[in-house]
């Protein structure tokens, strides 16, 4: 279930995930930067081809899918040991609403997605009312 984020800016992009729910390795390395205008996610996803690569937004919960396709093993060799994994890898961060949705945007180059994601204008919560 979602929590609803505080004003704790290093909440911002924690997984969603909670307890024996997570895995115990992520499926892909993400960093995580913010600057004035922003935050930026860089996700290591080497040997992904873009077209198999998904950005989904829903409920303010950024996910990122990816899909790394089996190599057809040669039926001739005698494999020792196979650490390369295949098949789907997603991750999902709470972005909350300090974030533009609508300005999000995206790179890929060489194996590293990087998503950019614009801060939203503060909305002030104060208000005064009269007493009458």
């Amino acid at each position: 279930m979602l929590v609803q984020l505080s004003k704790d800016p290093l909440k911002l992009f924690d997984n969603i995930w909670s307890g024996s729910q997570q895995p115990s390795a992520p499926a892909f390395k993400v960093d995580i930067s913010e600057d004035e205008a922003g935050f930026h996610l860089d996700a290591e996803l080497p040997g992904i081809a873009r077209e198999n690569i998904s950005l989904n937004i829903e409920d303010d919960v950024l996910t990122i899918k990816a899909e790394r396709r089996v190599e057809t093993e040669e039926s001739d060799k005698n494999y020792h040991r196979i650490e390369r994994s295949s098949g789907s890898f997603s991750r999902s961060f709470n972005i909350g609403e300090m974030i533009n949705q609508e300005g999000i945007s995206a790179t890929f180059n060489e194996g590293l997605l990087h998503v950019t994601l614009p801060k939203a204008a503060p909305v002030k919560k104060k208000k005064e009312i009269s007493i009458s």
